[in-house]
């Protein structure tokens, strides 16, 4: 018998399954963020192994009894990384082949029907990569938000939500609800309170306050609808670009969609899936159910050279349902 691990390396938390060559999960294991930007290298290997030494303790197995090894990384962003994460697997002392990717990808490896296409992440931040079916090309964008002019996330959202409220305390634009919202959100005394505050840093409207924006919308405010269209287009560009670059513009595939701003619904996938049907019109949206930590596995049954038929795949998924310690981020 054969077995695989697979890590889910977040900013938050780290998430380690093993499986057996028929797709059974046997261990699974929780630990500490694993993003090296917040935590270092030292912090990320530690949740790394903690992780791994718990799901191997579940699964009654030795780290040598591992096949193959996939590791979705957080805070991977660019090649000039790739030596210093390897290093850090290296210091797990697996003996099997193993592969690492963006934390983004799992995700299009376990949501999408057979393992390829893109993947859209809109969360506290945004990410957009792709894959194509032989797992040889890669399509993406910088995943650095409002820097690099890249949306939306819940905090470019809100981001442009204060300047759209800014606009209406200027009289740019009508007035709106969202100033309501936003100044009992801070506990503001007024809309100039609120300006003042936020422009001097005594305020902050992060992405936890994205779900003020879609319930100002439900609520009727043309203002708030418009920022969520806003959102889903820009979205939808994300993919776009990866689209092309993937030349997948003719293909069927899938979009999977992961991340806490798509349970605003339709309001934001609409303007997403127009956006990109206008360049992939057999482009399939998908809401991510699973958890990427599948994917990660999938990754690691890859680098042991196991093909994963679609049982295998069910299975793992079946696996996952029963452990209902495990959540989708």
């Amino acid at each position: 018998m054969h077995y695989y691990l697979g890590a889910d390396l977040g900013a938050t938390k780290t998430h380690t399954l093993i499986v057996d060559e028929t797709g059974r999960g046997l261990g699974f294991g929780e630990s500490g963020p694993g993003n090296h930007e917040s935590v270092g290298y030292d912090g990320m290997f530690q949740s790394m192994q903690d992780g791994m030494e718990q799901a191997l303790r579940a699964a009654g197995l030795n780290k040598e009894d591992i096949t193959g090894a996939g590791f979705g990384v957080a805070g991977y962003d660019w090649p000039s990384e790739n030596e210093a994460t390897a290093s850090v697997i290296e210091r797990l002392g697996l003996k099997a082949p193993y592969k690492f990717v963006n934390d983004s990808v799992p995700g299009l490896v376990a949501g999408s029907a057979e393992g390829w296409g893109v993947v859209v992440v809109s969360g506290t931040g945004s990410n957009c990569r792709g894959w194509d079916r032989e797992h040889k090309r890669e399509g993406r964008v910088t995943g650095h938000g409002v820097l690099m002019g890249e949306g939306a996330g819940g905090s470019e959202l809100m981001h442009r939500c204060m300047q759209v409220i800014g606009y209406s305390w200027t009289k740019r634009i009508p007035k709106t609800a969202l100033a309501d919202a936003v100044i009992a959100h801070v506990g503001a005394k007024d809309l100039e309170d609120l300006m003042r505050g936020y422009t001097t840093y005594e305020y902050q409207v992060g992405a936890e306050a994205a779900r003020i924006v879609f319930r100002v919308a439900e609520e009727g405010d043309e203002i708030a609808r418009d920022l969520i269209r806003w959102a889903g287009t820009e979205l939808g560009e994300m993919a776009n670009a990866v689209i092309r670059q993937l030349e997948f513009e003719n293909l069927a595939f899938d979009v999977v969609m992961t991340g806490s701003m798509f349970e605003g619904g339709a309001s934001l996938i609409e303007p997403m899936r127009e956006t990109i049907h206008k360049l992939a019109a057999k482009a399939r949206l998908v809401r991510l159910r699973l958890p990427p930590v599948i994917g990660a596995v999938m990754l690691g049954m890859e680098a042991g050279s196991m093909s994963i038929t679609p049982e295998v795949r069910s299975t793992i998924n079946e696996t996952i349902s029963m452990m209902r310690n495990i959540s989708v981020r």
